[in-house]
């Protein structure tokens, strides 16, 4: 539940404390005196969007600040531990929202900065929040399948999934079907051009990094005597010359060798030079054969060199024919067409093989649309019965209510239309509830809708914050609607902002927020009220004159008749 809320600098309240009990909490005003930016702080420290524009002129920032209980267990518990939120003994948190007029807005939970999602996720597990606009439900078929769906409860939610998860696979498998169909013959024709494209290809059988090897072969060829040359000279000058030389390379080296050995003889220090000198010697000896060797094996074949100019002509042709830069776009090609040629191969097993899956995801589409179904009107049932049960506490006792589950083709949402309908008096038809209901009767419907699903899918204490959900409505149905919040705040904490005296009577908690002016300034103040106070914020609601004795005598009679103390 909710302990205090503090605001200051939202909108036209410049600073307000509200103890919240953890029965009926009742928020009254006049229209436009602030109570609108009640509900925003509340809103603020429940995760909702940060409107800078909101921020109190003047100031820097707003700030919305509460006390409320932490889950002890669960997935929300896990996150605020992970996040490293310090939880108070009392098992409380403090939650802040900062909203910047003109700088980022911060979220803080027990002292730590969050993301605005965590503090989302741990309001949804604490409080639900109706507002006027949830009139919707009632309006739209989408809006009405989520109400039943919610009402189904937790068990229901993994078969709603399944049937998603089963239209997913349906659809994907009809589409792939419809692909290979539609496109067959475009798909097959490209099919075509990379097999003739592969045949020429292995025609040609390149190998890895055989372009830049032919070409390297092909400078030697194409350059033949001036290597011949450059060789011999090579192997000339180092030794390799007819008669042996005595000024080669060779000879000098193994001279100096032959030198420095005879000085080692009567300085050891100089072994280790004769040794790398021994090195020199023999290194040059090998480079003398090795030169003489490739020499030999030199060949300026006219044939070999065209067959290279041929094969790289080849080469050429293949890469302008397929697009590419290089012999390695070349063979990357190959890579990537080979298993769309083999899928071809396999074309018709494969059109099967898709029929096949399309026939068997749609045979558990329908089974998973039938068990949906199932809970569904199981659940319509249900709610129809809560419903008219909540309609009888709330001065609606002839009205018959019923939530028909009719089947329809599959689609993402399940494969049956939900229809709400309301019968307004015995002989009436069923007609939708949006187009049999006045905007009083709407409200109450709304009000015994979220009621029943409060107190079949909320386990323990919850708090419920109601926005004016009792627009519309007058009267002995006013004092229903009042006697049905007071009751469900026996069991949970209930938040209402309302205009109409009768639900305030009931309240536990009377908070008043009012506006005052100095003429140049519009500050609102929020207090919370009992006794005479109480009793003429009463009279207020009911004639616009708190002090009217003829309305003040009235309020009383509506205290009194609540049984809370004024």
């Amino acid at each position: 539940m909710l302990h205090e809320l503090t605001i200051s600098d939202l909108g036209v309240i410049e600073s307000a404390r509200i103890e919240l009990g953890p029965a009926l909490t009742c928020v009254t005003g006049e229209t436009g005196a602030g109570k609108t930016m009640v509900l925003t702080g509340l809103g603020l420290i429940l995760g909702a969007k940060a409107v800078p524009e909101t921020v109190r002129r003047g100031a820097d920032a707003a700030l919305a600040e509460a006390v409320l209980d932490a889950p002890r267990t669960g997935e929300v518990a896990e996150r605020l531990e992970d996040a490293g939120i310090d939880v108070e003994d009392d098992g409380t948190v403090v939650v802040s929202r900062t909203v910047g007029a003109s700088r980022r807005s911060r979220t803080v939970i027990g002292g730590r900065t969050v993301p605005q999602a965590l503090l989302a996720e741990v309001a949804e597990a604490l409080v639900t929040v109706y507002g006027q606009h949830d009139q919707a439900r009632l309006r739209t078929a989408a809006r009405q399948r989520a109400t039943l769906d919610a009402y189904a409860g937790p068990d229901h939610q993994p078969v709603v999934a399944e049937y998603r998860g089963a239209w997913e696979a349906w659809t994907q498998a009809t589409a792939a079907l419809e692909r290979m169909e539609q496109g067959a013959d475009a798909a097959r024709a490209e099919v075509a051009r990379l097999r003739d494209d592969l045949a020429a290809i292995d025609a040609l059988a390149p190998q890895p990094d055989e372009d830049e090897a032919l070409a390297a072969e092909a400078r030697v060829l194409e350059n033949a005597e001036d290597v011949r040359t450059g060789v011999a000279a090579a192997h000339a000058a180092l030794g390799g010359g007819d008669g042996g030389d005595d000024h080669s390379a060779v000879a000098a080296l193994d001279a100096a060798r032959r030198a420095l050995a005879d000085a080692a003889r009567h300085d050891p220090s100089l072994a280790d030079l004769e040794e790398r000198l021994s090195g020199l010697v023999y290194g040059a000896g090998d480079l003398v054969t090795e030169l003489a060797s490739y020499v030999e094996g030199l060949d300026a074949d006219p044939a070999r060199l065209d067959e290279i100019h041929e094969r790289r002509s080849d080469f050429a042709g293949l890469m302008r024919r397929i697009g590419v830069a290089d012999l390695a776009g070349v063979l990357a090609y190959a890579e990537d067409a080979r298993p769309r040629v083999a899928e071809d191969d396999a074309w018709d097993t494969t059109l099967e093989q898709r029929r096949q899956a399309v026939d068997s995801a749609r045979a558990a589409l329908d089974h998973a649309a039938s068990r949906l179904s199932d809970g569904r009107r199981a659940a319509a049932s249900a709610l129809a019965e809560a419903v008219a049960a909540e309609l009888h506490r709330l001065a609606m006792p002839d009205a018959a209510f019923a939530v028909a589950v009719e089947p329809t083709e599959p689609a993402p949402h399940g494969a049956d239309v939900i229809a709400m309908t309301l019968a307004s008096h015995p002989g009436a038809p069923q007609r939708p509830v949006a187009e049999a209901a006045s905007g009083g009767e709407l409200s109450r419907i709304m009000l015994a809708l979220e009621v029943a699903i409060a107190e079949r899918v909320h386990e323990g204490s919850r708090t419920f914050v109601f926005d004016e959900v009792d627009a519309g409505v007058g009267g002995r149905a006013a004092v229903a609607v009042g006697e049905r919040l007071a009751e469900l705040a026996r069991s949970h904490q209930v938040i209402v902002v309302t205009h109409l005296a009768q639900v305030a009577a009931f309240a536990d908690t009377h908070v008043v927020v009012a506006k005052a002016t100095d003429g140049t300034v519009t500050r609102a103040q929020v207090t919370e009220v009992s006794g005479d106070a109480r009793i003429e914020e009463i009279a207020r609601l009911l004639s616009g004159q708190e002090d009217s004795q003829t309305a003040r005598a009235h309020a009383l009679e509506l205290l009194e008749a609540s049984g809370v103390a004024p």
